[in-house]
């Protein structure tokens, strides 16, 4: 069975330069992978971006094509700083047409070989948490809302649900997170996401309209361009052992597996890399200064909260939040 070539991240000015120097060193430091193509999308200066959002450290470009990384410029049109999760969609269109391919975001700790993973129907992230629809107390039901997108946009929604769960249960209906998808031809599924995408924010079904788009709307528009595409839930080994989407370094410490806390400290300790994360305030305080493995003895034993705000703030009242 073909595999996944092309690697896509989105990196720019700021943490997620840095963050996009963590995912390259960790996705080469396994030599699996180090065949496969990284393609990192930089947002170029325009219309859409009040600043220039380029990666500003020479140190961190310099480094992520000695990683083998390709550096290409981003043209923002859809986008830009007003919604910059949603330059993820647009840089699809930077990758070949027809080859398989994995989107990541930045804030991911590639913790083992990811060469293997099956180019099967598109798929993404299914650690999700509950953010979006809102069910209003009289309605329309989460089956009305999610029922008025498929039918916008001529989609069929039974043969995505999971009958295990009942109608009013969140997990019934196909919702991802979007650190990370994939699928077999990214200009087709890019072209997908942008029309889905800006069809719900100007002109949403009546059942959305006491939903709140943003932030959630790359995650909206994926599961119906995941279902137009032939897609739909699928184990690929992302959301276990083969990467960590962290969202922010003390969860690492605070909830990741002893190899991915190994995992992150050979990378970041590296001695080309280390004086370059060191550079940046969240490194500094859990690695360098060692914050990492205070905050993970005083962690150790507590179950893992459900949601990301619940994770921060037991991280916050332990003292250790830094992003």
């Amino acid at each position: 069975m073909a595999t996944i070539q092309n690697i896509l991240i989105v990196a720019q000015d700021g943490r997620l330069q840095y963050e996009a120097l963590l995912f390259a060193a960790s996705l080469r430091h396994f030599p699996e992978n180090r065949a496969l193509r990284l393609v990192v999308a930089e947002p170029q200066p325009g219309p859409l971006w009040a600043d220039d959002p380029r990666i500003s450290r020479p140190a961190i470009r310099r480094e992520l094509r000695a990683l083998g990384a390709d550096i290409v410029p981003l043209h923002s049109k859809a986008f830009g700083a007003r919604y910059p999760q949603g330059n993820k969609l647009e840089a699809l269109a930077l990758l070949p047409k027809g080859e398989p391919f994995a989107f990541f975001d930045t804030d991911t700790l590639i913790t083992g070989p990811i060469s293997d993973v099956v180019a099967g129907p598109p798929t993404a992230s299914q650690l999700v948490e509950p953010t979006w629809p809102r069910e209003p107390l009289y309605g329309p039901s989460l089956a009305d809302i999610w029922g008025a997108l498929y039918d916008r946009f001529g989609l069929d929604m039974a043969p995505t649900l999971d009958t295990r769960f009942g109608a009013d249960d969140w997990r019934r209906y196909m919702y991802f997170n979007a650190g990370w998808f994939t699928g077999t031809c990214p200009r087709c599924m890019g072209a997908r996401l942008l029309d889905y995408a800006a069809q719900i924010e100007r002109d949403p079904p009546p059942d959305l309209a006491t939903q709140t788009l943003f932030p959630w709307l790359d995650q909206i528009a994926l599961p119906l361009a995941i279902a137009a595409e032939g897609g739909g839930r699928r184990d690929t080994g992302l959301d276990g052992p083969k990467s960590l989407h962290y969202r922010a370094l003390p969860e690492v410490y605070a909830y990741g597996s002893d190899h991915a806390v190994g995992v992150l400290e050979t990378v970041t300790r590296a001695p080309h890399l280390w004086d370059i994360f060191n550079q940046h305030v969240a490194f500094r305080r859990m690695i360098f200064k060692e914050n990492g493995p205070v905050l993970r003895q005083i962690m150790v034993g507590r179950p893992k909260p459900l949601t990301y705000w619940a994770r921060r703030k037991a991280i916050m009242d332990a003292g250790h939040w830094v992003r």
